[in-house]
């Protein structure tokens, strides 16, 4: 897979920022499909960056609703939590 493919953005929340500050951290929205290992390199190929350890979990999406008697679904993603090497950082602006 492509590297854009496996990444598809980074999540940028309050957790996620003490998790940057703290462990060196970062969290990830990668292609349900993608392991493990694909995740690694395209984040080690797009950031230019070593990376430790790699953990994922599948998020199930949300009920939602939206004006309508019709009840509908967010959709089903994973969320990868990135640690990077110590005096590695990725910039994020």
């Amino acid at each position: 897979m492509n590297p854009f493919e496996v990444i598809k953005t980074m999540r940028v929340t309050e957790k996620g920022t003490r998790q940057t500050e703290k462990y060196n951290q970062y969290t990830v929205v990668a292609d349900r499909r993608a392991t493990k290992g694909e995740i690694r390199q395209a984040v080690q190929e797009l950031f230019k960056v070593k990376v430790l350890r790699v953990n994922t979990l599948n998020v199930r999406g949300k009920a939602r609703r939206r004006r309508t008697p019709f009840a509908g679904r967010a959709p089903h993603w994973k969320k990868a939590i990135i640690t990077l090497k110590k005096e590695d950082k990725i910039s994020l602006t």
